[in-house]
């Protein structure tokens, strides 16, 4: 429950107003990468239109975490993703993709196809309430 509490935290990194996501990837209770949603290096710290419509450049939280272990000498072979909502079906992909194990989040999205498609590929999914955690 730890480092989903420190997920949330994470996520207060974030600039975008709609919603703020926070992930962390742990292997071996060594927290070895960390992301939260928002906008690719070198842009504008912005992630909504002036419509409140988040930017399709906008990456998440798991996104994020995933493509900073490629510039890192670690990897998430067997690792645990700790998310603070439930993952996208892009950002499942990533997830299967990385070698991940297990995924840990905090808040249901009302779209279910990354949970199902994750539990598709054999990978360990635990909800953990998040407004339990405060």
């Amino acid at each position: 429950m730890r480092y989903l509490k420190m997920a949330r935290v994470w996520a207060e990194n974030s600039y975008c107003v709609r919603r703020q996501v926070g992930a962390l990837v742990v292997k071996d209770k060594m927290i070895i990468s960390d992301g939260y949603n928002g906008t690719p290096s070198g842009f504008e710290n912005v992630c909504e239109d002036e419509n409140n419509v988040t930017k399709p450049y906008v990456l998440h939280a798991e996104a994020n975490a995933i493509t900073k272990l490629a510039r890192s000498n670690n990897n998430s072979d067997g690792a645990t993703i700790y998310i603070t909502a439930s993952p996208c079906i892009e950002c499942a992909k990533l997830i299967i993709q990385a070698g991940i194990r297990r995924v840990v989040y905090g808040e249901q999205y009302r779209l279910t196809d990354g949970i199902d498609l994750l539990r598709r590929a054999g990978i360990e999914v635990v909800f953990m309430d998040i407004n339990s955690t405060k």
